[in-house]
């Protein structure tokens, strides 16, 4: 949810995200239906993904299981549906998001969703079916790319470090294939919906493919052509969460979770298989996830 300096802002602060990374490991509310905001007693909880079939899940639900909660997994289909749903109380968490991502939909939404715990960093990868090596790329082929907003920026920014394509702003948050400079770019781009970058590369030179939806396609994360630095500073934004609404940012079930996902060896494990061994798995402090949040909202706020 990190270029080098040509890339722009997303560069920046490469420091600080060094910092961050050495923390690396390598709503509806009833007592009895889901988890009631600040009751320690709630055993029931509702959480929103985009990938519920993944092997990880299962591993972390029968982990908090033997912990006394019960969690009951609902499965998205692309990343439109989670945040709604959890800000109608149809969810206790969801977990599907960076932190740019989420900041873009609050201040889109006028929302105060709030991240509640990290998961890990992952890269963003160029796939291609028609293609062994980058530079077969050719000249005038087309690239498929996400079409939200925080995707899809980070999306150019990852084929302008690939040097598919050149960016007259430089590469930042907010860019957009308006932004391109299509006299010195090789490809141009197509976007769509992230859920089907990956079935598209039939028809397509290659597609920026979202970690959730690489092996769901029968890709495998070694296949990537090309693929940004999830260890650069400016990945900070991109720091997958758990989210909830902000009157259950301290509730301590939903912290017994969080915790229970960093720290089972078993699921940590299954979450770095899960991604090929290409996740940055972090115990950020959630104060500090906030920060990035604020500052992320600041920025979107600005652009508008």
């Amino acid at each position: 949810m990190a270029l080098s300096k040509k890339r722009g802002i997303i560069a920046a602060s490469i420091t600080a995200l060094a910092l961050v990374a050495t923390t690396a490991l390598a709503g509806c509310a009833t007592s009895n239906d889901s988890a009631d905001a600040g009751s320690s007693d709630a055993k029931h909880v509702k959480i929103g993904v985009v990938g519920a079939s993944d092997p990880y899940w299962k591993t972390f639900v029968d982990a908090a299981k033997k912990e006394g909660i019960e969690v009951e997994l609902k499965d998205f289909t692309d990343y439109n549906q989670p945040n709604p749903a959890l800000s109608a109380g149809e969810l206790d968490l969801n977990q599907f998001q960076h932190i740019v991502y989420l900041a873009d939909y609050n201040v889109q939404n006028n929302d105060d969703l709030v991240p509640v715990g990290a998961t890990a960093i992952y890269p963003l990868a160029v796939f291609s079916t028609k293609h062994k090596k980058l530079d077969e790329i050719p000249k005038g082929g087309t690239v498929a790319i996400p079409s939200d907003p925080t995707n899809r920026a980070r999306g150019l920014n990852v084929l302008q470090s690939a040097g598919l394509l050149k960016l007259k702003d430089g590469g930042t948050l907010f860019s957009t294939p308006k932004d391109i400079d299509e006299g010195a770019s090789k490809v141009k781009v197509k976007e769509m919906d992230a859920s089907f970058t990956a079935t598209s590369l039939a028809d397509v030179d290659g597609a920026v493919v979202n970690n959730d939806f690489v092996t769901k396609a029968g890709l495998k994360f070694s296949d990537a052509l090309y693929q940004d630095d999830p260890k650069d500073a400016g990945a900070k934004y991109f720091i997958n969460v758990f989210a909830a609404k902000k009157k259950d940012a301290d509730n301590p079930t939903f912290k017994k979770l969080i915790d229970l996902y960093q720290s089972d060896e078993a699921v940590q494990k299954g979450v770095l298989e899960n991604s090929g061994g290409s996740a940055i798995l972090l115990k950020t402090p959630v104060s500090e996830l906030q920060d990035i949040l604020k500052d992320a909202e600041k920025q979107v706020k600005e652009h508008k």
